[in-house]
């Protein structure tokens, strides 16, 4: 027993503390496993024999004399040894619950699948269709390997022991508290910044939820709008651009704001999209965010799969019976085309930077992997399904706008905003989208509060009072937005280039070159390679101030 307890320890603190648990050594004797026979390895009383080397080399505050890994056995090869010759083989439970390659991969692929999905089509129509095809695939290629420097950076740091590493904890290894509390920042901007397009978009499928709801128990037929087209399958274009000279913006604010006529219709007064859908929500998402767990919504995460494979299969028969509708026009823009490459290609980039961004989390996510050797194949198969999906969505909305007799500068920041209400399967994936956003919404502020309250307080629940104060500021930051700015496009594109700056661009970049530097392998290509990708994190979130 007293054997046992020992080997059981060195599992709970970690390969390099085996030296302290002083493992028995004993000669090869019988295993009791599934063969009564089965005989201890000579290498493994061999392995043994080198840790008590190790043993006996340092002690318990000096770390240089450690146990290699290569001399650590893997947890499938860990045995419990008795001083009566015997050994029980360990099953812990931490590498039983280890993912396959595949689970993994898609594990990825469903995080990294997020609202920036609606807004790829819109983010190409903003660049031009072949800049933006280009922009794509370059900003995934980029991002990829800015995830595997945050993903390698803890096994690069010598001499400390990492297994328990976040990428907030290498930034406090390598800049101070300053590391720590920007990445905080930063990761807050990305979290909040998320869940207030959120609300932006749970308002908009509420309202058309209900709108569709409505026009079908009361039989009410939507006429045809002067800015779509006709027949099964309508395209609408809900705030044309009717004086291309003038001011575009001021034409949504003036189209959406529904001026006074709804007095004399009151669903329409008290069912308004800006007006009170967004204060609607509060009701109900309120209460939901002051739980003290979420692991209660973490069991429907299936949603959004669900969702995301859904929308491929609505884009996909939309393209079908839509056809294809292009036309290259490489710089000038006609009519009903816009051009092949457009200045405006930055809010492309700030859209992509969010809808690549994992680089938060990919640790935790790749922790989980049963074989450790394969995590950078498995991140850039990841990374090649979300970027083919991105594509596969994007270039079908696009290519199948109806030009004419709309103009693709119709396209919407949310392309389900460009098919009517009454449209059935769009209805469907609203819903869907509905359903799944608010199981994810408390998810999303559990983080916000986890990471907050455990810097400032130190407890992630400090007091009913707190947490509610926390939940007001993030739900009223939700309301504001989706009642006077409710663009998604460009929340999305500037809370990516401000988060992204931070976690995807400078830190990673910054991390890589003072660990080559360390190490002595930094060399002028990487110093200015690296360079140039802090530029780009700087160049991206300036320019979304100018577009």
């Amino acid at each position: 027993e007293e054997a046992e307890g020992e080997a059981l320890l060195w599992q709970e603190v970690g390969a390099d503390e085996w030296i302290f648990c002083r493992p028995f050594h004993v000669e090869p004797r019988n295993i009791l496993g599934d063969d009564p026979q089965e005989r201890v390895s000579a290498e493994a009383a061999i392995l043994n024999s080198r840790v008590h080397y190790y043993g006996r080399l340092t002690g318990s505050s000096d770390r240089l004399l450690s146990p290699p890994n290569h001399v650590i056995p893997r947890p499938e090869e860990i045995y419990i040894y008795s001083p009566l010759g015997t050994a029980f083989q360990v099953t812990g439970s931490d590498y039983a619950s280890k993912n396959p390659s595949i689970i993994t991969i898609f594990a990825i692929w469903n995080t990294m699948m997020g609202t920036s999905i609606l807004s790829i089509p819109w983010g190409i129509k903003q660049a031009g269709f072949t800049l933006g095809v280009l922009i794509l695939i370059f900003t995934g290629l980029l991002m990829l390997y800015c995830c595997y420097i945050v993903l390698k950076s803890p096994k690069a740091i010598p001499y400390v022991d990492t297994s328990d590493w976040e990428f907030p904890d290498v930034c406090r290894y390598y800049f101070g508290k300053f590391g720590q509390w920007s990445s905080l920042v930063f990761s807050m901007v990305s979290l909040i910044g998320a869940m207030v397009v959120y609300w932006v978009l749970m308002s908009n499928f509420l309202y058309n939820t209900g709108q569709f709801i409505y026009n079908y128990v009361h039989n009410v037929s939507m006429s045809d709008s002067e800015f779509g087209t006709n027949g099964s399958d309508r395209v609408v274009c809900p705030y044309p651009n009717t004086d291309p000279g003038g001011n575009a913006s001021l034409s949504l604010l003036l189209l959406s704001g529904g001026g006074n006529d709804t007095a004399d219709r009151p669903f329409e007064h008290y069912w308004s999209k800006t007006n009170t859908i967004p204060l609607y929500l509060i009701v109900l998402l309120l209460p939901l965010l002051c739980f003290r767990s979420a692991s209660f919504f973490a069991r429907f995460t299936f949603l959004g799969t669900v969702s995301v494979l859904y929308l491929i299969a609505l884009v996909t028969v939309k393209a079908v019976r839509l056809g294809f509708h292009l036309e290259f026009h490489w710089f000038d823009s006609s009519t009903f085309y816009v051009p092949e490459f457009r200045l405006l290609f930055p809010q492309l980039t700030g859209v992509l930077t969010l809808a690549f961004f994992i680089h938060n989390c990919i640790i935790t996510l790749m922790k989980s992997n049963k074989h450790q050797e394969n995590n950078v194949r498995d991140l850039s198969v990841a990374y090649l399904l979300v970027g083919a999906t991105y594509l596969y969505v994007g270039v079908l909305i696009f290519a199948a706008f109806p030009s004419p007799p709309l103009a693709k500068d119709c396209i919407e920041p949310n392309f389900l905003d460009n098919f009517p209400t009454t449209d059935v399967m769009v209805f469907v994936a609203r819903t869907c989208l509905l359903f799944q956003m608010i199981t994810v919404y408390p998810l999303l502020g559990y983080l916000v509060r986890v990471q907050m309250m455990g810097q400032v307080f130190g407890n992630h629940y400090p007091s009913f009072l707190h947490v509610l104060s926390l939940n007001v500021l993030i739900v009223g930051a939700g309301v504001l937005v989706a009642r006077f700015y409710p663009n998604i496009g460009s929340i999305i594109r500037f809370s990516g280039a401000t988060c992204g700056l931070a976690l995807v661009f400078v830190f990673p970049a910054l991390v890589q070159l003072i660990s080559q530097r360390r190490q002595g392998t930094l060399r002028w290509p990487s110093a200015v390679f690296h360079s140039l990708l802090i530029g780009l994190g700087v160049a991206n979130l300036l320019a979304q101030f100018f577009m």
